[in-house]
This record gives structure tokens, C-alpha cells and sequence, in this order.
């Protein structure tokens, strides 16, 4: 197992330990874009370093994960007051409440029909919201599932983890599902993301990086530390795949043959969470202890 040296990655400070920044994105001006989960806020940063903030309504809304969305406007879910916020890229903010109380909503990604798909980690469902804020839910034909991430495919339907149910999950724009167990127990799967040819997710309680089919063949790879407990992942391109390994503090690499490369991180505990491919192609990812961290590929 490669490991470059740690010099490869490089790491911004953008803030202090209690902002947590959380999300990362590149939005559609070319900025990366984040949620700093602690305090409520929204920050812009551009690749010189210029970083903006705008706070939020609530400083308690806990705000997730943010995507490019309709409108040219990032959407991200709000986790503790269980709504949809949606900031332009002039930093004007709107937000829009869930109609199932308490849901718990997470994941959230652009879906192929011209609206945003989200989970909704504490009632079993996926969530599909308009560009003007029409909200609609699916209930998934699991109790306790505890959906997570979610993003695109390659099929034009939504695939996303269940958590808790230790599987992988397929709806379509029409609300249709499908769910498929992952061979190890346990495993707790969190990230998802496309490469335009299959789904790579992660499983934080396993120490694997996982693969599976359109079709729904699924494939484990396990990481050299099983202990690392990997969260996010992005594809930077077929067969392609970059990881945040939340309790090693690490960036990992896997390639379509499963061959895993890692870069360990300037600074020690740095809590990386959310990964993204940046507009400069390097990956970024937020630490939750203030900073962001670049690996150029």
C-alpha cells in the first residue's frame, strides 16, 4: 500500500475549532462552498484563500451537507431544526421545513429531473425538493434504516446508504426502491458517490471501500487500517475515487482495481469529513477542527 508523503497534502485554516467545517462542494462560480456545522453558517472560499461567511437564521440548525442545485444556488440540509436551506451565490439564504417531524434530514444531492434529493436519516425516508421549495417524500420499505448519504447514478435514479439497515439503497424519480444488503454485518455504510459507471460508498465500522453495480453486484475492498473509519467519498473519475479517513486522519485513493493509496494530513486529529473535487482538480476536504485540507492528484 503506497503512502506518499505527507508533504502531498496541504492544509487552509478557515476557522476555529468551534465553527466544524463539516460540507464541502464546488459551487457553480467556481468557489468551493461549506457548512460549518457547530455555529450555523455557510462559508465561501476561494481558491486564494478569500473566505466569506453568511450565518444562518439559526445558529443551532446544524447544517450538513451542500450540493450545486436548480437555480444556480447551493442547497444543503439543516439536521437539528429539520429543513432545507438554499443560498445563492450572491449569499442570499432561504430555507424550507420538512412536512415529517423530527426527520433528520442529511444526505442530500442534485438529482437528474431538475430538483434536489435528500435523506432523512430519522424517518425512513427520501425526500425530493423542487426548485421553488415543493417538498415531496418517499418512505423506504425500511424501519430503523437510517438513511445517510445519497447522490446520483449512472441509471438516472438516486442511490444512497442505509446506516443502520447495512445496505445500499436505489429509488427512482417515481419513488420506486430497491435495497441491497452488503455482504460484511455491521459495516455501516455512510458516503456514496457516482463515477459515471458504477456507486463507491464507504463503511465506517468495517474499514472497507465498497463498490456496486447498476445492476447491483457488490464488491469490498478493505483498507490496510480497518480502524480508520473512512466517511465521505467523491469521484474525481471512472474507476477514480477519493475518501476522508475520519479515525486516521488520512486522505485515501482507491482505483477501479482497488489498489488504495493514502496521504496522511498535516495536522494530527484534524477530524476530515466531507471531500470534493475542487475547480483547480485537487481534492479538498473539511476538517472539523477549522481547517480544509488540498491533495493535488
Amino acid at each position: 500500500m503506497p503512502r506518499p508523503d505527507a508533504s502531498a497534502a496541504t492544509e487552509i485554516r478557515v476557522a476555529d475549532q468551534e465553527a466544524g467545517p463539516y460540507g464541502i462542494t464546488t459551487g457553480p462560480d467556481g468557489a468551493l462552498w461549506l457548512t460549518f456545522v457547530h455555529i450555523g453558517r455557510i462559508a465561501r472560499l476561494t481558491l486564494d484563500g478569500g473566505l466569506k461567511e453568511y450565518a444562518l437564521d439559526s445558529p443551532a440548525c446544524r447544517p450538513a451537507i451542500i450540493t450545486p442545485g436548480p437555480g444556480g444556488a447551493l442547497w444543503f440540509t439543516r439536521s437539528q431544526d429539520h429543513r432545507i436551506g438554499r443560498i445563492t451565490t450572491d449569499g442570499e439564504v432561504d430555507s424550507f421545513p420538512l412536512p415529517t417531524p423530527d426527520s433528520g434530514p442529511f444526505g442530500i444531492t442534485a438529482g437528474p429531473d431538475d430538483a434536489v434529493w435528500f435523506t432523512q436519516m430519522n424517518a425512513d425516508r427520501i425526500g425530493r425538493i423542487a426548485s421553488k421549495g415543493e417538498i415531496a417524500e418517499f418512505a423506504l420499505p425500511v424501519a430503523g434504516g437510517f438513511p445517510s448519504a445519497i447522490t446520483t447514478g449512472p441509471d438516472g435514479a438516486l442511490w444512497f446508504t442505509l446506516n443502520q439497515a447495512n445496505a445500499i439503497g436505489r429509488i427512482t424519480t417515481e419513488g420506486d426502491t430497491a435495497i441491497h444488503p452488503l455482504p460484511t454485518p455491521d459495516a455501516a455504510p455512510v458516503g456514496i458517490a457516482s463515477d459515471g459507471t458504477a456507486l463507491w460508498f464507504v463503511e465506517i465500522a468495517a474499514g472497507q471501500i465498497g463498490r456496486i453495480s447498476v445492476d447491483g453486484e457488490i464488491r469490498e475492498f478493505p483498507l490496510p487500517d480497518r480502524t480508520a473509519k473512512p466517511h465521505a467519498i467523491v469521484a474525481a473519475s471512472t474507476g477514480d475515487c477519493w475518501f476522508t479517513e475520519w479515525g486516521a486522519n488520512r486522505i485515501g485513493r482507491i482505483a477501479a482495481s482497488g489498489e488504495i493509496t493514502e496521504y496522511d494530513l498535516p495536522s494530527p486529529a484534524s477530524e476530515p469529513h466531507g471531500i470534493a473535487l475542487g475547480p483547480d482538480g485537487a481534492l479538498w476536504a473539511a476538517l472539523e477542527t477549522g481547517g480544509v485540507a488540498r491533495v493535488a492528484p
